[in-house]
């Protein structure tokens, strides 16, 4: 299925970058380009889209008498610009082996133009702008909380699930017995319940829970975790492989949650992982 409408809902109601977009559909970069370019050459907003089923979509994208784009594949430019680092590597080598695999494709001089244009997109650094409910960043603590078992005494590590809000910092947490996917999930589903709503967006690290394969530039959602999305109507978007930066809202999220929760109940006994809901939102805490 090419996910046409997917993509189309989070490119006008969500507003993410293709590259966003791509990691949340699991589809190449380029196919998210060129179905947002086929929709605004068909004139297709978003309020025309949602009445139309995907079938009727493609159908109205992909015409079969469609010439504009016959034989002219748009390169991967992030795959590109990786190899251009590439000691020895050129756009012209770059531009024969597209050609090989696309013998109808751009021209050389084009290649390049075209790149020229995308190459502007990589390699930035910015100030992340969060909106108000759109994106919620979803974690596991570093830290432990230890719960006693009531037969043994035995001594048992909780795991501590912690989910942040972009714009407003305000915070879920809550402890299960392990990071497995059935805790994972059933965390998501009381933090939304807690908060009475779902975000537009939900931004998993690589956890295995939520992300099978962590590929550096296109991580494998894991199917459970994606038909949950799916039902909540959320997209996803994992952080990269070793980019703190991208879910820098969840590590203070939870470095809150370790000093001003876990640190102040290091003295006491808990005899159940269901830490009554924990929201630190700012400096102070509710429970």
């Amino acid at each position: 299925m090419r996910r046409i409408k997917e993509v189309l809902r989070m490119h006008f109601l969500g507003g993410f970058v293709e590259r966003q977009i791509a990691l949340a559909a699991q589809l190449k970069k380029s196919t998210v380009h060129d179905y947002l370019v086929r929709a605004k050459q068909a004139g297709l907003a978003w309020d025309k889209a949602e009445q139309l089923n995907d079938d009727e979509i493609e159908k109205l994208l992909f015409p079969l008498a469609d010439s504009a784009f016959a034989g002219k594949a748009l390169p991967d430019w992030g795959n590109v610009h990786r190899e251009l680092r590439r000691k020895g590597v050129t756009l012209e080598l770059l531009w024969s082996e597209y050609r090989e695999h696309h013998p109808m494709g751009y021209g050389y001089s084009r290649f390049c133009e075209l790149y020229q244009q995308a190459a502007p997109r990589f390699d930035l650094s910015m100030r992340q702008i969060h909106r108000a409910g759109e994106k919620l960043f979803v974690d596991y603590s570093g830290l432990t909380i230890g719960i006693i078992n009531k037969d043994t005494g035995e001594i048992m590590p909780a795991q501590v699930f912690v989910a942040v809000f972009g714009a407003s910092n305000y915070t879920y947490a809550e402890a299960t017995w392990t990071q497995t996917l059935p805790d994972w999930i059933g965390s998501h589903v009381r933090a939304f319940q807690f908060f009475g709503g779902v975000p537009v967006a939900l931004v998993p690290d690589n956890l295995r829970s939520g992300v099978s394969k962590a590929w550096f530039y296109d991580p494998e959602i894991n199917p459970t975790y994606q038909r949950m999305a799916s039902h909540y109507q959320v997209a996803v978007l994992p952080t990269r492989a070793r980019r703190p930066k991208d879910k820098a809202k969840v590590e203070v999220g939870v470095q809150v949650v370790q000093r001003w929760i876990l640190a102040r109940l290091r003295h006491a006994h808990s005899f159940s992982p269901c830490m009554r809901r924990i929201q630190p939102s700012g400096s102070s805490l509710k429970r």
